[in-house]
């Protein structure tokens, strides 16, 4: 009889460890802010541009110690009109390399010079703009969004975001909507021939 009472106190607690062992521990259940973006469409959309790189492209650059660092200040500002670009030498085009200027808000290749979009929540960013405008721009490949406008140019890689859900793509207007407003009028792109 005690065989089997042991028997029985030894797979209860073997069953009770690996029980235990096999639950998260407490610290692991999803972070706060995953909670959040998950209930709060703006929230969401901070999360999704903090992790796609939105800031790589459309937030000029300072030069810190560690290279370049975001200017909190004009942060989806695009390319700043106040900031001229020096010379471009075109010589590497032909080499097959694209150039990014030192804000990494201009690019040049063969399309020509295009400028990072102002998408902060400015009227000359997308605060005026409709959702219809940025699932157009986002899934089409138009400027501004509108229908008859030119398609948006190198390196912006809306065929990626293209793929996003409607809520994803939702959520992330909702959020560039809200943020500071950057009034900053983006220079129009130049074709190589303007150089």
């Amino acid at each position: 009889m005690k065989k089997i009472l042991l028997t029985a106190v030894g797979m209860a607690a073997i069953i009770a460890i690996t029980t235990v062992a096999c639950q998260p521990p407490a610290g692991e259940t999803k972070p706060a802010e995953e909670t959040a973006a998950a209930e709060d469409p703006v929230k969401r959309g901070e999360y999704l541009v903090n992790t796609i790189g939105c800031d790589d492209c459309h937030s000029p650059k300072k030069m810190g110690p560690r290279g370049p660092e975001l200017d909190l200040e004009n942060r989806f500002g695009g390319h700043l009109s106040t900031h001229p670009i020096g010379p471009i030498d075109t010589s590497v085009l032909s080499k097959g390399w694209a150039l990014f200027g030192p804000e990494l808000t201009v690019a040049v290749g063969p399309w020509g010079i295009s400028y990072s979009a102002n998408i902060s929540g400015d009227s000359t960013g997308i605060g005026n703009w409709t959702e219809e405008q940025f699932f157009r721009a986002m899934r089409e490949g138009k400027y501004k969004g509108l229908e008859a406008s030119r398609p948006l140019l190198p390196p912006m890689p809306w065929q990626n975001f293209a793929k996003l859900k409607d809520e994803d793509l939702r959520a992330i207007f909702l959020y560039l909507k809200s943020t500071k407003p950057v009034n900053n009028v983006v220079p129009a792109p130049k074709q190589l021939s303007s150089l």
